[in-house]
């Protein structure tokens, strides 16, 4: 094992140093899942709770660590209840990045042939078309790329369509006149697969008051399940996206221009 220096007597070696890099990501990883949300709190309190046991344990007070023995013992299996949609958001963080870098190498060994690369941009032209359409007449709507996720027991509601990618039927969708406009929309697979969807709300207090419940609603999707939401607001018709949590509004054209061809699959 290769010593790099000492620091007194503890000498510090190449791993260690990985390590603590490791580590020191993790925690990072972990505190942006956290932040603006209330599990922060809690995590706060557990992780003092975790220090006090530790003192008492040093100082020999018996009594005071048999009591909290008892909910160290099962801490565990508390976190992960009172955690679960951090957790699943912090798998998908880890999975997603893998998932995606291997797509994206399968996809340049496989190279897709001309005739699906071009309707991939029939598809997304349609998609852009119909967000721009709805922004400029400031028409309320909620679109989501489902990509590979699983959205049963996260989504209710919604009406199947199985239909064809058409910047009119999206327009059409959520028209005020519709009785499907009241929802979101979800795509995947090259289709419009479901409307009027009723979609898990997030209560991150990061999330601007001026926010709708669309908006809220796009967030609470994407930290539940990998997918992509595109957001029209009714009161402005300004553009806006959401992923992995996170909320970035008054996209400019140029800039949803990107992430379409980013997000799209």
């Amino acid at each position: 094992m290769m010593f790099l220096f000492k620091i007194g007597f503890l000498p510090v070696t190449i791993w260690d140093i990985l390590d603590i890099i490791i580590v020191g990501y993790l925690l990072f990883q972990l505190y942006k899942l956290l932040r603006g949300s209330r599990a922060l709190n809690i995590f706060v309190g557990v992780f003092l709770l975790y220090i006090v046991w530790w003192l008492v344990n040093q100082l020999g007070m018996d009594l005071l660590s048999a009591v909290l023995d008892q909910f160290v013992s099962v801490g565990v299996i508390v976190l992960i209840i009172i955690f679960q949609p951090e957790v699943r958001r912090f798998l998908l963080l880890l999975g997603n990045s893998t998932l995606r870098q291997r797509s994206r190498f399968f996809e340049r060994i496989l190279d897709r042939n001309f005739e699906g690369a071009e309707l991939r941009n029939n598809q997304i032209s349609a998609i852009k078309q119909a967000l721009m359409r709805m922004s400029h007449r400031k028409t309320g709507a909620l679109i989501i790329f489902v990509r590979q996720a699983n959205l049963e027991g996260i989504i209710s509601g919604g009406l199947p369509l199985d239909a064809l990618i058409s910047e009119q039927l999206i327009v059409s969708i959520f028209q005020k006149e519709s009785p499907l406009h009241d929802g979101a929309l979800l795509i995947g697979a090259g289709k419009i697969q479901t409307a009027s969807c009723v979609l898990p709300v997030s209560d991150n207090p990061a999330i601007p008051a001026s926010a709708g419940l669309r908006h809220r609603a796009a967030v609470g999707i994407t930290e539940r399940a990998d997918v992509v939401a595109f957001v029209v607001s009714e009161e402005n018709g300004k553009l806006s996206y959401a992923y992995d949590g996170q909320l970035q509004r008054g996209l400019t054209e140029e800039e949803l221009d990107v992430l379409l061809e980013q997000y799209y699959v």
